[in-house]
């Protein structure tokens, strides 16, 4: 997935976000905007089926991390609490970490190692810092 779909994807929940606040999404929304997530889930699925190999293996943790962080954000919205709002942080903490990981597939021997190290260090500093925010 190229990094201007992210940063497209993310830029729309943060204004989309951005207007909610202080008000209450509605049931009808919330599950509008969770079918528009599954959606487009499916659409950058597909997209990922015409590549091969390790790059397939990214753009689908790269998508279903997508999926995971857009869901845990949009609950964070509909029912702001600082525990959906740590859960939100903890799933894109999760999807970071699966990426970064499968990228680390691309290295061989040592680097691969030490890729693969970097990246648990980066979680486990992204979950401290979402925990210390609990």
């Amino acid at each position: 997935m190229s990094k201007l779909n992210v940063i497209a994807i993310a830029a729309g929940l943060l204004f989309s976000s951005g207007t909610m606040a202080g008000q209450h999404m509605s049931k009808d929304v919330y599950k509008s905007e969770k079918d528009r997530i599954e959606l487009e889930y499916k659409a950058q699925k597909a997209r990922c089926d015409s590549l091969a190999g390790n790059a397939k293996d990214i753009c689908l943790v790269e998508v279903k991390g997508e999926e995971k962080t857009a869901e845990a954000d949009l609950d964070a919205q509909y029912e702001p609490s600082r525990e959906n709002r740590y859960k939100a942080r903890i799933a894109r903490t999760e999807a970071d970490y699966a990426v970064a990981k499968e990228r680390c597939d691309d290295q061989a021997g040592n680097a691969k190692e030490v890729c693969l190290k970097e990246a648990k260090a980066a979680e486990a500093a992204a979950k401290a810092n979402a925990e210390r925010e609990k």
